[in-house]
């Protein structure tokens, strides 16, 4: 029943009835891995593998390095997302080094695997075709408001997109479940760690943010004023 309850957290397997998860469960499908421990890089660029991976717990950053060294963190994964490349698709995840930020349990899926799921389980290729298209459309909407917004109002922006899939509610302000240094905040909007410290700073005194150690919370009317 534990492993049933695990695969309906998988988002395309979510609201399948318990006999067609069994079906699943039967094909034997879903390879478990290890608990991987926090800050665990397991993917470099040049050591992609041909697998779709299922986060079951925890949460992984996905990042790019330039010439300089300097970070570029590209997505946040949490529980029930899917990463990875196959031979007949890809979620864009090749070129990137993947790291855990929390403990995190990965599990994985190989091409024959998965066509062999859709086969038997042809709605899934419509679910899984709509997680796409979603990814697609929330990065092409991050990126539109990245580029038209001065650095306050990329901070922001990128506070609530981070409050709306991270956060848990505190009174008049969500707190975003993610460790969130300035560095973070820097890599993630593509600026420097001490320009974005002079603006957080403002939004704290302005009564928008709170701030403690690796952690940031946002006023719950900025969340409604600006949700995504």
């Amino acid at each position: 029943m534990d492993k049933l309850w695990y695969l309906s957290q998988i988002k395309i397997l979510d609201n399948l009835p318990k006999d067609e998860l069994m079906q699943i469960d039967q094909l034997n499908a879903i390879e478990h891995f290890q608990l991987i421990p926090k800050n665990t890089i397991i993917q470099k660029p040049d050591q992609a593998r041909n697998e779709l991976f299922f986060v079951k717990k925890g949460k992984l950053k996905l990042y790019k390095v330039n010439e300089a060294g300097k970070q570029l963190t590209v997505g946040i994964l949490s529980e029930g997302n899917m990463f990875g490349e196959l031979e007949s698709l890809s979620l864009g995840t090749k070129q990137v080094f993947i790291e855990t930020i929390e403990d995190s349990l990965i599990c994985s899926m190989s091409e024959s695997q998965f066509q062999a799921l859709l086969l038997r389980h042809p709605q899934l290729a419509l679910k899984f075709l709509r997680a796409l298209s979603d990814r697609l459309n929330e990065s092409e909407r991050l990126i539109e408001q990245l580029t038209l917004r001065d650095l306050r109002g990329k901070i922001v922006y990128m506070l609530v997109v981070l409050g709306t899939r991270f956060g848990v509610p505190q009174g008049e302000y969500v707190r975003i479940d993610l460790p969130l240094s300035h560095q973070e905040i820097a890599n993630m909007i593509g600026a420097t760690r001490e320009a974005v410290s002079t603006v957080i700073r403002d939004l704290a005194e302005e009564g928008i943010v709170k701030t403690g150690r690796l952690s940031v919370q946002i006023a719950a009317s900025a969340m409604q004023a600006l949700t995504p």
